[in-house]
């Protein structure tokens, strides 16, 4: 018997979401837009989840988890009219360049073209190959584009309806030669580093790849997979559509979430903080409501978890609910996260070798420090055995976000987040309680070789190391896409074979995390999917 209130006597909600990240205010915010009573709770004493703005030091403010807006869905932005909420995006430019040994600095920028010309410094004829890469990535982006909206195909759909689903599936090939194909499967399932080895002879060329590689998969360049970060980034985002947008958030990442969450409640959507759950309530094979931490019951006709597969079902409901086979796969779901967080206020603005005298404070806001492709590929595979890189090993990208927006620190403070990768979720030796100071400072060691005055600069410093993810954000094993982005984990296998369509063993109880198909990122793709879902089920049903 769960202590709280009585079930039949309390209010019911029409849905209860678990969590208050960014696709689960995304859903609630939907649902509630559809004229549901609706009730997001939240663990933590704030929301947004990992899209947050928190506080590290008096008066300074950093995004501690996600940092850039890069793939926040136009369909996302414009139902829930975030704008009218406060949300504010300001475009980087360069969308990123990288700090280069030998103290030169090469930008992408947002016009191809413009790109080229700098690659041309380093090798005219890399500048041709990334047009032409470019040219072709933004064609299969493109194609890649409308699968994020789509419901993945149900693989054991049987009868009329298995045809109907594999029409389905076959539509977005209709139109497609037999190059777009090649092309789509090979940048999906190839590498980074064998693509930039047999098109780009200029180590400028292939360090701008390799920063344009998709943060927090497992995977050195030379892993089969991680070509499919490039694709991945060309597609659109922000309320204009743009193809490959990256852009600063102007008060935060958490002034996206604060934005959902405003427009959630001008819908009538209720949000509890400190309000973890303790468990989902399943009667008869249906979910009838969850129970909080404290023992409070709260009914509901609907159950919608934000939290990762793991979480949810080995944590969450009772495994006597769940096929076998299916806590089977999702014990099995490839998770320990490969990255960790370093944020820092400075009393003074990183001076980069080789930043151009004129550069603005959009370009003096970001710089990557990839290590070369070979030396990427080592750290990964001393990540595997739960080695901590060397300093000169280290992947690390670095956003000094206070350049473009001063309301994030008061004048003459300066704050930098910098992500990192790889590094384990589990250590060989030792804990990560013993070694986060390790990690941070391997991290100042390696920006001071390329901006000598960090170190000297360092006023406060937040270390969070994967399972600083798992404790604090909620991310099992420290894992930011909720399952790792890999073919076997992608579409109509996300998050696990046969259910990839939001619904799940359990009636009335859907999954609307990043664990599911798209996946990771500030999307709000699974959110906006599993809203819709849940909306054309109710409608089925009457």
């Amino acid at each position: 018997m769960h202590r709280g209130v009585d079930l039949k006597s309390s209010r019911a909600w029409d849905v209860i979401v678990v969590g208050a990240g960014h696709n689960g205010l995304t859903a609630g915010a939907l649902l509630a837009k559809a004229g549901l009573s609706t009730l997001v709770v939240e663990r933590r004493d704030i929301v947004g989840g990992c899209c947050v703005t928190e506080e590290i030091a008096p008066g300074c403010r950093a995004s501690t988890t996600s940092y850039i807006a890069s793939m926040l869905l136009p369909q996302v932005i414009r139902a829930l009219d975030l704008g009218a909420h406060g949300l504010r995006m300001v475009p980087c430019e360069p969308a990123l360049q990288v700090a280069l040994e030998g103290g030169e600095v090469l930008a992408a920028w947002n016009d191809p073209a413009r790109t080229a010309a700098e690659i041309a410094r380093f090798s005219a004829r890399d500048a041709r190959a990334y047009r032409m890469l470019d040219d072709e990535l933004r064609g299969l982006a493109s194609r890649l584009q409308p699968l994020f909206v789509e419901m993945p195909p149900d693989t054991r759909a049987t009868g009329v309806r298995r045809w109907s689903e594999l029409l389905r599936a076959g539509r977005r090939l209709r139109g497609m030669g037999g190059r777009d194909i090649e092309g789509l499967t090979s940048f999906l399932t190839g590498s980074l580093g064998e693509l930039a080895d047999a098109r780009f002879e200029s180590h400028a060329a292939k360090s701008l790849l390799l920063a344009n590689n998709l943060y927090g998969k497992h995977g050195g360049p030379y892993t089969p997979g991680t070509l499919s970060g490039l694709l991945f980034h060309l597609l659109t985002g922000g309320e204009e559509e743009v193809q490959g947008f990256f852009g600063h958030v102007m008060g935060g990442m958490g002034s996206i979430t604060s934005a959902m969450a405003a427009a959630g409640r001008s819908h009538g959507m209720e949000i509890r903080t400190g309000a973890g759950v303790a468990s989902i309530l399943v009667d008869g094979g249906r979910a009838r409501g969850v129970v909080l931490e404290d023992g409070t019951e709260l009914a509901a006709g609907t159950v919608v978890s934000g939290a990762d597969p793991k979480r949810t079902f080995l944590g969450l409901v009772d495994k006597q609910a769940l096929p076998e086979d299916f806590v089977a796969a999702v014990a099995a779901i490839k998770m320990d996260g490969p990255c960790a967080k370093v944020n820092l206020v400075l009393d003074a603005e990183p001076v980069v070798h080789g930043m151009p005298a004129d550069a603005g404070p959009g370009r003096r806001a970001l710089f990557t420090l990839p290590p070369e492709m070979h030396v990427a590929d080592r750290c990964y595979d001393r990540s595997k055995r739960g080695e901590l890189a060397d300093a000169d090993e280290l992947f690390l990208d670095c956003v000094v976000a206070s350049n473009v927006d001063d309301s994030l620190a008061p004048p003459g403070r300066h704050v930098m987040t910098v992500f990192v990768q790889y590094v384990p979720y589990r250590l060989a030796h030792g804990t990560w309680d013993t070694e986060r100071d390790t990690l941070g400072d391997r991290v100042i060691e390696r920006i001071s070789r390329y901006a000598p005055n960090v170190p000297g600069s360092v006023v406060a410093r937040q270390v969070l190391t994967p399972l600083d993810l798992e404790r604090t954000y909620g991310l099992t094993e420290g894992n930011i896409f909720h399952g790792d982005v890999r073919p076997d984990q992608l579409f109509h296998m996300r998050p696990v074979a046969g259910w990839a369509g939001y619904r799940t063993p359990i009636r009335d109880l859907y999954l609307c995390s990043a664990g599911t198909h798209p996946g990771g990122g500030v999307t709000g793709a699974p959110g906006y999917n599993a809203a819709r879902r849940i909306l054309a089920d109710r409608k089925a049903r009457r």
